[in-house]
């Protein structure tokens, strides 16, 4: 199965669950019609913030962020923003995160993830980066604070694999933010998301796999990667009346736009 034009908008390229065939698996993303993939640099966390980067200059379909993931905002320190800011002259490096918050497993002090999420928040409007947000479990916390501290006019954002419902959607398209749908949108008792999914915008929607993780069905219980996201996008057009063409035109010409690539 093939879909040509599709763009990866979120992957994790670089652990140890691709350092045994990472050149196949991109390869294999070339050959489903994957022209570009976003691998996300927050690593395994402060100091090292050039995961993404060490991939992008390697792989030339493959572009980088840089960031402070909410499990590890507690390694974080002073140096970070200055680390961070200096990394995003890199030409390949698109979007600053993922940041945000996650009070599932609360690695990381959930007072110490919001200081860091909205040190984050103002980097990205000095440098006129977007941002990748990560929420789980904290739906009120992080939107209390995007709408205190990214307010309109910004840079634009990504809402990685969402998963809240049609209140959630409009509130974060309120903020100017895309939504990026990842293999939940393909889970069958998904029906908030799938109502939201309906209802979002063509011009707002992305998608994403989020590789390793969240495999979308067919392929539930095996490793995701970028190839993947094909199922994905064919099921964002089926709940949505859309051709999967439409839904790869509309995504990757999204992308493109809000990640200022022409």
């Amino acid at each position: 199965m093939t879909l040509p034009g599709l763009i990866d908008s979120h992957c994790h390229l670089d652990g140890e669950p691709f350092d045994a065939d990472r050149d196949a698996a991109i390869q294999r993303a070339l050959d489903a019609g994957v022209e570009l993939m976003m691998c996300i640099g927050t690593g395994g966390g402060p100091p090292d913030y050039e995961a993404g980067i060490r991939l992008a200059d390697k792989y030339a379909p493959v572009y980088a962020t840089v960031g402070v993931h909410p499990h590890e905002a507690a390694k974080a320190d002073g140096d970070s923003i200055a680390a961070m800011e200096k990394l995003l002259r890199h030409p390949k490096v698109l979007a600053i995160g993922e940041m945000g918050l996650d009070y599932h497993y609360d690695y990381s002090p959930r007072e110490t993830q919001r200081d860091v999420f909205v040190s984050q928040l103002q980097l990205a409007r000095r440098a006129a980066k977007p941002i990748v947000i990560h929420t789980r479990e904290a739906w009120d916390d992080t939107l209390r604070i995007l709408e205190e501290h990214w307010t309109l006019p910004n840079p634009g954002g990504i809402m990685h694999c969402f998963s809240g419902g049609v209140a959630e959607a409009r509130r974060c398209l309120d903020m100017g933010f895309h939504l990026s749908f990842a293999g939940v949108v393909t889970f069958p008792k998904a029906t908030d998301l799938h109502a939201a999914a309906k209802e979002a915008p063509l011009d707002r929607i992305l998608v994403e796999t989020d590789a390793p993780y969240l495999a979308p069905v067919p392929m539930r219980g095996k490793r995701n990667e970028p190839s993947f996201v094909i199922h994905t996008a064919h099921r964002l057009a089926s709940l949505r009346g859309e051709t999967p063409e439409t839904i790869a035109r509309a995504t990757s010409a999204n992308f493109r736009a809000l990640c200022r690539m022409g």
